[in-house]
């Protein structure tokens, strides 16, 4: 059966991707499900749920409720909610319940903005495609709400956008912060992460941004188009294990695999060119892929079987998440890892104090 798993276990789905890009800014969330879905996000896909404050709810759908399409009863306790902690804005976030039974999140927004009188940002998830998938959408929703008006550019000012733990593996940025404060930038905003609203209503005042996610490609592009700002995609160097950073001389001449997330396997792609000059080095993912970042010899991983028939001995290094380490029977050669949260959930299995 294609895109079954036997070896590994279920990535980080798309109603995640779509929480983990609001989680930080003060809104309040509701995942439209019975509260498999919204254990899921809180319980194994969201580290931060350990260290910061979100109000996460689940839609509480019973099977009534799903049957019927009682949408009403949905908008009347999130009015509620919201009665009682005055959240910034609402997002209402589907799972396989809503998308099963063609739930119009385009009414549930009109619904709800209507009855509290707050912004609402719909995502129309299904829970059977990835997390990138789910939080592309809301990269470019979350700015098209709240990033209306033009600013003046302040001299200085860099946005990040694209971080979320699902991508690069920490709990907050400031690594990533104090890495482009020290190529010069004064003030360096990390849209999501130790972030506030306001940051993402004064985004045309950035210089430049830099996009550390395929994901968050199509926003970038929407800011540049509406407001003129620049971008670079680029995954930031201070999020690379160490290891690898130390180890990026040794490869002239070695055939490299990376496989992870496209920004990230191809700041290892570069590290590796620039440290061993002369080398042959592949990217593979599990997840979206853009062209911006593709070389011909890349490759899209659909299932675990793919992992396993294209790593034999075709690869002397092979860069990934360890937890695919044991799809790889056939390979022989050195193995080094790199943690990938949205693939293997590691930061809840005791590793987050290493990230």
């Amino acid at each position: 059966m294609k895109n079954l798993l036997k070896l590994l276990s279920p990535f980080a789905p798309d109603q995640s991707g779509a929480a983990a890009v609001l989680y930080e800014l003060g809104g309040l969330m509701v995942i439209c499900d019975a509260g498999g879905c919204a254990g899921n996000v809180c319980g194994f896909d969201e580290p931060r749920w350990f260290t910061k404050k979100s109000a996460v709810f689940s839609a509480g759908l019973r099977d009534m409720d799903a049957i019927l399409g009682r949408d009403d009863r949905l908008i009347e306790k999130l009015s509620k909610a919201c009665g009682q902690i005055s959240p910034a804005f609402t997002t209402i976030i589907g799972t396989p319940v809503p998308a099963v039974i063609a739930t119009d999140m385009r009414a549930l927004k009109r619904m709800a903005e209507k009855k509290t009188g707050l912004p609402c940002i719909t995502a129309e998830c299904t829970g059977t495609n990835y997390y990138d998938s789910g939080s592309e959408p809301v990269w470019i929703e979350l700015f098209k709400t709240f990033a209306t008006e033009s600013k003046p550019v302040q001299k200085g000012r860099l946005g990040i956008i694209g971080a979320t733990p699902l991508e690069l593996n920490i709990i907050s940025p400031e690594r990533i912060v104090a890495e482009y404060k020290a190529k010069g930038w004064e003030n360096v905003i990390c849209y999501g992460m130790v972030s506030t609203l306001d940051d993402v209503k004064n985004a045309a005042a950035a210089e430049m941004n830099i996009v550390c996610s395929a994901a968050a490609i199509k926003a970038a592009e929407y800011l540049k188009e509406k407001f003129g700002t620049p971008y670079e995609i680029e995954y930031p160097r201070s999020c690379l294990p160490e290891e690898i950073v130390q180890k990026a001389y040794n490869f002239t001449d070695k055939n490299v695999l990376v496989i992870h997330n496209q920004t990230a396997a191809d700041a290892v792609r570069k590290l590796i060119t620039e440290k061993s000059g002369k080398c042959h080095c592949t990217s593979a993912t599990f997840f979206m892929q853009k062209k911006e970042l593709s070389q011909q010899s890349d490759f899209f991983l659909a299932d675990e079987s793919d992992l396993c028939d294209n790593v034999g001995d075709n690869y002397d290094v092979v860069i990934a998440d360890k937890t695919l380490r044991r799809v790889m029977k056939n390979f022989s050669g050195e193995f080094i890892d790199f943690p990938h949260f949205g693939l293997s959930g590691r930061l809840l299995q005791g590793e987050s104090e290493k990230i």
